[in-house]
């Protein structure tokens, strides 16, 4: 029984694909999202539609374009209808879903997650909550959550504690908080707006010196760096006036933009490659597909046409669609090398819990068992499997196998409340525990 159990647990261990290209721009649209949002009228309230979205059909997607790892973010409208539970409410499920899809597919999905602006501090508890129990890669912000703009003082807290985080916040446009539906049913937003937006957030954050007060964030700037090549002198050449004139403090324009990144969604030609150049260093410029709102044959066109392109312009690939990410990111990215086995921090841990239970209280142990099993790989990236069986001969003899991302991921496992109340619950249900640690063999992890 044992022997089987072992070698089920390497057959668990899946390597992941060779190539390590990473693509930072992408979008999970779960049912819930859409669902609330569609109960809410507001499906086209960008003024284009929601796409459909499938994990598996977006893994496929990446295997044909030689993507290793997408990193998942909420899409646009927000989900604020001016209840504040019920956006609290629609976000937890998202990150939710979203730690369970890292988990699910070790490697292959990464998440920044949503939180409930412009309800602060419903935002603020929900990226604890992301970060420090879901382990979330990153927040995704909007430009501006119904009027709410980054850099708006009200938001101070949170970028105090995202600063706190080391964080990476991912800025995705939405619909400016005025805008004209006549104009925007014949000019998608996403052609023009969304690069006015994300130029407006991010000139009111430097204005509002942001990036230096918190100087810890790591901002990514959506497709290729919107119209800020154009703005920014424009900036610069006003601030002077702005500042003598009484209705600016001086702000140090540099040091904001040294925090700011930008991934290349949205088709970026060789004049836009150039522009983008002039105000970030090639080790901030990251690769992003914008699916599943592109065709799918577009992106991957696109992509091979930008591979081909990127060293006209003094960029090297593999920075751009890797080692930028990798940069970014830290160890939060589950790589090594190119055709090295795939990790997160260090190597899986993989045991089995032989456990003996007292006859009477079998059925309450195994409430709790089935409880924390289902908490725990529902929230906690790192727990891949526990995965729990009795032996037939015997019901009270149960054997659990347990699958962590590393020794990290175990460390925090056995610090959760859920696992707390499980191991404080079953104390004396259970006449005798061993753990039984186990090392892959040599051509058993595929």
């Amino acid at each position: 029984m044992r022997k089987s159990l072992i070698i089920l647990a390497f057959m668990t261990l899946s390597a992941l694909p060779t190539k390590a290209q990473i693509d930072l721009h992408s979008h999970a649209i779960t049912k819930g999202y859409l669902d609330y949002i569609k109960a809410n009228g507001a499906e086209m309230d960008e003024g284009f539609p929601i796409p459909a979205w499938d994990a598996e059909q977006h893994i496929a997607f990446m295997d044909k374009a030689g993507i290793q790892t997408a990193v998942l973010t909420m899409p646009a409208p927000q989900p604020w209808f001016g209840d504040a539970e019920a956006s609290a409410a629609v976000c937890r499920s998202y990150n939710e879903e979203c730690a369970a899809l890292k988990a699910r597919y070790p490697g292959r999905f990464m998440f920044c997650a949503a939180l409930p602006l412009p309800d602060v501090p419903h935002a603020l508890e929900e990226a604890r909550y992301a970060l420090e129990v879901l382990g979330a890669d990153g927040v995704k912000l909007a430009t501006n959550s119904y009027g709410q703009y980054l850099g708006d003082p009200a938001l101070d807290t949170l970028m105090a504690y995202l600063d706190q985080q080391n964080a990476v916040v991912i800025l995705h446009p939405h619909k400016p908080s005025a805008v004209n539906a006549h104009l925007i049913a014949n000019v998608p937003l996403a052609s023009y707006e969304y690069l006015a937006e994300t130029t407006r957030t991010v000139l009111n954050m430097v204005a509002h010196d942001v990036l230096v007060r918190y100087p810890n964030l790591k901002v990514m700037v959506p497709h290729c760096g919107s119209f800020l090549p154009n703005a920014l002198p424009r900036f610069r050449s006003l601030l002077p006036v702005m500042v003598k004139q009484g209705m600016m403090q001086p702000v140090d324009v540099d040091a904001n933009l040294s925090r700011l990144y930008y991934d290349l969604a949205g088709a970026p030609t060789d004049e836009v490659l150039d522009a983008l150049l002039t105000i970030t260093p090639p080790d901030h410029i990251l690769y992003g597909s914008d699916y599943p709102y592109v065709a799918e044959p577009v992106l991957i066109s696109g992509k091979q046409a930008l591979e081909s392109r990127l060293a006209a312009h003094g960029l090297n690939p593999r920075d751009v669609f890797t080692d930028n990410a990798r940069r970014l990111f830290g160890e939060s990215i589950p790589l090594r090398q190119y055709g090295e086995k795939i990790v997160r921090h260090g190597e899986k841990i993989v045991r089995l819990a032989e456990i003996e239970v007292e006859p009477s209280m079998l059925e309450e142990y195994l409430a709790f068992a089935k409880e924390v099993g289902e908490t725990s790989t529902k929230v906690e990236p790192g727990v891949l499997t526990l995965f729990s069986m009795q032996t037939k001969e015997d019901p009270c003899k149960i054997y659990i196998l347990e699958i962590y991302a590393d020794q990290e991921a175990y460390q925090s496992h056995i610090q959760t409340a859920h696992f707390k109340k499980y191991k404080e619950g079953t104390a004396q249900m259970v006449k005798s525990l061993k753990l039984i640690d186990v090392n892959p063999l040599a051509g058993m992890v595929r």
